[in-house]
């Protein structure tokens, strides 16, 4: 089966600071790196190392062409991704010293996707691939409708959480992720519960503790711990859960083989500096695994 991912593409500069700053505190910074990045073109990378086979959907400007060539060494289809005149999208990350991070972004050229280019991708989609979705870019809302409409299955990270966007989305999501704080913030803006959204599965992830599963039809909730490491940067490590459970439910590994599998790899992630450039391959994932098991 194949993942046609809506996602945004970032080119992603990275400051290591030594704590994050208060207002009007001005820090030296310790180290940069610059790399791609976004929520999109991460969970991209991180399905395609899964080894799914990955359709990426979104823009870039001028700019972007060291970013495309990161993607694709992957082997992610870049045919759907337009090229615009309009700057690529652009993160200034700050990470500090205990692992925590701060993000600022410009969207560019991520919210200028033509529809047309993605209502054609999807009509090429068959019953049984998945459309993933963030809200980091434009025509999510067109998209999840045409995909469950042609029988895909619709995974949607919640974020940057934004109520109106997921609104829009929700009545065609299959699989929703959030982490604890995104889903206390839809809760309150839709004043329902978690199960009441008509949703089939909702993933809360719990950072290093791990993840929970609410199978709303069977009426379950399933909490799966997150193995223990000693993070260096937690940058991306969400994206990196998306995107291996993403590739794990197109696969076709039960709930809780994929659950543990984007847990393991989410973990390794935050072991490595950087965002896509730390996100493990299924080699790395397999072994890690198993020396967390034993």
């Amino acid at each position: 089966m194949t993942i046609y991912n809506l996602g945004s593409i970032n080119i992603d500069k990275v400051l290591r600071v030594p704590h994050l700053p208060a207002p009007g505190e001005t820090l030296a910074a310790h180290g940069y790196a610059e790399g791609l990045g976004g929520k999109g073109a991460n969970q991209s990378v991180a399905a395609a190392r899964a080894g799914a086979q990955v359709v990426h959907l979104g823009a870039v400007g001028p700019d972007g062409d060291a970013m495309l060539a990161l993607m694709a060494a992957d082997g992610i289809d870049l045919s759907q991704v337009a090229r615009l005149e309009t700057p690529t999208g652009m993160a200034l990350i700050m990470v500090d010293d205990a692992a925590e991070n701060s993000i600022a972004i410009l969207h560019g050229a991520n919210v200028l996707v033509p529809d047309e280019t993605v209502a054609a991708a999807l009509a090429a989609a068959a019953p049984g691939d998945t459309l993933l979705l963030q809200n980091e870019t434009s025509g999510q809302a067109e998209a999840a409708g045409q995909a469950r409409r042609a029988g895909l299955r619709v995974v949607y990270s919640a974020a940057p959480f934004e109520p109106e966007a997921v609104r829009q989305v929700l009545g065609n999501v299959s699989v929703l992720l959030l982490n604890e704080l995104e889903a206390a913030q839809l809760t309150e803006a839709l004043g329902q519960p978690l199960e009441a959204l008509g949703v089939a599965h909702v993933v809360v992830t719990r950072g290093k503790a791990g993840a929970v599963h609410h199978d709303v039809g069977a009426g379950t909730q399933t909490a799966y711990p997150s193995p223990e490491v000693a993070a260096v940067d937690t940058t991306g490590a969400g994206d990196t859960f998306a995107g291996y459970l993403a590739a794990g439910l197109d696969q076709g590994l039960g709930w809780e083989a994929a659950l543990r599998r984007a847990l393991a790899a989410a973990a390794l992630s935050v072991t490595r500096p950087g965002a896509s450039a730390a996100i493990p391959d299924a080699a790395d994932v397999a072994a890690f695994a198993g020396r967390s098991a034993g």
